[in-house]
């Protein structure tokens, strides 16, 4: 317990996915007896620590015994408070509901809110589609990730109100890949009523492929995978090969061959994210920005957004873009010869390395999100905002407000030693003052209210955004003519 605060750390939420439940969709938790420590985070998904993104310290505990959950609530325990469910970024295949030790406890301090965060399967345990490979001996199941969340949303169901919370007043948001999985969830049938808000921090909302393109890369992964498996004598091209060599592969194998993957798959397949939702059907019956212009989206209110520039933080290691002269390349082949006059027009100098950064954050941030934001908007309340504020050290270092910025802001971060280091040459106390604001909006929004009094609803016709920076304002339509080349330029969203 820290002071005003009362924590439960790592509490099981579903049934360990290990031996026979691996690649299954996750089970109801096994009950026990007695008191139960919740004093510690449990061990994190399955991830490279050394890979493309760098995963935890080696002295973090991995497992893919990882389905578990924490919970922050004021030290003076009132019921019904507003219960706000954090889910993490990372691409789908790094962090944790550890990583940030204190996050959320700013929230509950300033809003007296239920903090929620948890951690499911990454990598090719959570989000690569094995299904065409499933056997008698081995069935497998799909979108694992996914159905880790869901079943965490049923846990705060059934349990927040022992904790303080309101089951009936969630708010969902994330960030990144974590965003992403907001956005995907509120097209979710099975999600409905799981919470009553959502909030997505820079998603990538067309991260969601048809089953045809996630087959190809499961086919892809098992190539990898066998040829790290020395000692497999199984073949992994039939089903009973492939089911037997994912079933018994060590988790060291999996990660490994998860990251070659991921290394190779932006040139391979250029402007999408390998790991990710599909397309099933079932669980998730259609593309998200279809279920969002049709109306079938829960019908809830949405804070959406993002950063000024998304793109700058993937360079080097990082790059999944479509960001280099190959890959952008790829993507204008895609459509017509003056939809792409028009969009090279708003990167002047393309392909050199600024405006490609800007082309491939866009390509995969911020024209996605005015997608879900116009069409979420027919149907019900909708704010959209772009982050802007950035230290002086991060603009000089040519960052910007980019990817995942706002967390420092949001969550407090700006005191610890990175924080710090990033605040060293001016524009610390300005980018704090920024996240207080953004804090005040997001508490009101999950009390119910809006998020804050010069914030309007988003539109099709109005477009007003929100500019978070040292001095907030609201513009209409920022960016209209770049906003209007992408449209001629990607016909299918």
């Amino acid at each position: 317990m820290r002071r005003g605060l009362r924590m439960w750390r790592g509490m099981p939420y579903a049934a360990a996915p290990v031996g026979d439940l691996r690649f299954r969709a996750p089970r109801a938790v096994e009950s026990w007896h007695g008191i139960r420590d919740a004093s510690a985070f449990g061990p994190v998904a399955a991830q490279d620590r050394n890979g493309q993104f760098l995963g935890p310290k080696r002295n973090v505990p991995m497992s893919e015994d990882c389905l578990t959950i924490n919970v922050i609530s004021p030290d003076e325990v009132n019921q019904g408070l507003p219960v706000m469910v954090f889910i993490h970024g990372g691409a789908y295949s790094v962090g944790s509901s550890r990583e940030v030790p204190f996050l959320g406890e700013g929230l509950v301090r300033r809003g007296g809110v239920v903090f929620v965060n948890f951690n499911y399967r990454l990598g090719a345990l959570g989000y690569l589609d094995f299904t065409r490979y499933a056997t008698r001996e081995h069935p497998i199941e799909n979108n694992l990730g996914l159905r880790d969340q869901l079943a965490a949303l049923e846990w705060v169901r059934d349990n927040i109100a022992a904790f303080g919370g309101d089951p009936q007043n969630v708010t969902l948001f994330g960030e990144s890949a974590g965003a992403n999985a907001v956005t995907t969830l509120m097209t979710v049938p099975r999600a409905e009523g799981l919470f009553a808000r959502a909030i997505a921090q820079s998603p990538p909302p067309n991260a969601v492929y048809l089953p045809e393109l996630t087959a190809t890369w499961a086919g892809e992964f098992l190539e990898l995978l066998s040829e790290l498996v020395d000692d497999s004598d199984t073949e992994s091209t039939t089903e009973e090969g492939a089911a037997e060599l994912l079933a018994t592969a060590d988790l060291d194998a999996l990660v490994r061959a998860t990251t070659r993957m991921q290394l190779r798959s932006p040139d391979s397949w250029p402007g999408t994210i390998a790991l990710c939702p599909v397309i099933d059907g079932d669980l998730l019956p259609e593309r998200p920005l279809d279920a969002f212009k049709a109306g079938r989206a829960h019908r809830i209110p949405l804070i959406i957004g993002t950063n000024d520039r998304e793109g700058s933080l993937f360079r080097g290691r990082l790059d999944i873009l479509a960001t280099t002269p190959q890959r952008i390349r790829a993507i204008f082949s895609r459509t017509k010869k003056k939809a792409r006059k028009a969009l090279k027009a708003e990167y002047p100098g393309l392909p050199a390395p600024r405006p490609a950064a800007d082309f491939g954050g866009d390509y995969a941030f911020w024209f996605p999100s005015i997608k879900v934001a116009e069409r979420h908007a027919d149907f019900a309340p909708v704010h959209f905002y772009r982050f802007d504020i950035a230290p002086r050290l991060v603009r000089l270092a040519g960052y910007d407000a980019t990817h995942g910025l706002e967390l420092f802001a949001l969550f407090d971060r700006m005191d610890g030693a990175f924080g710090r280091a990033m605040g060293a040459l001016g524009g610390r106390r300005a980018f704090k003052s920024a996240g207080e604001r953004m804090q005040h909006a997001w508490l009101a929004f999950a009390r119910g209210s809006a998020p804050a009094p010069n914030w309007p609803q988003y539109s099709r016709r109005a477009r007003r955004t929100l500019i978070i920076d040292a001095v907030d304002r609201v513009e209409v339509d920022p960016r209209r003519e770049r906003r209007k080349a992408w449209q001629q330029f990607v016909p299918h969203v």
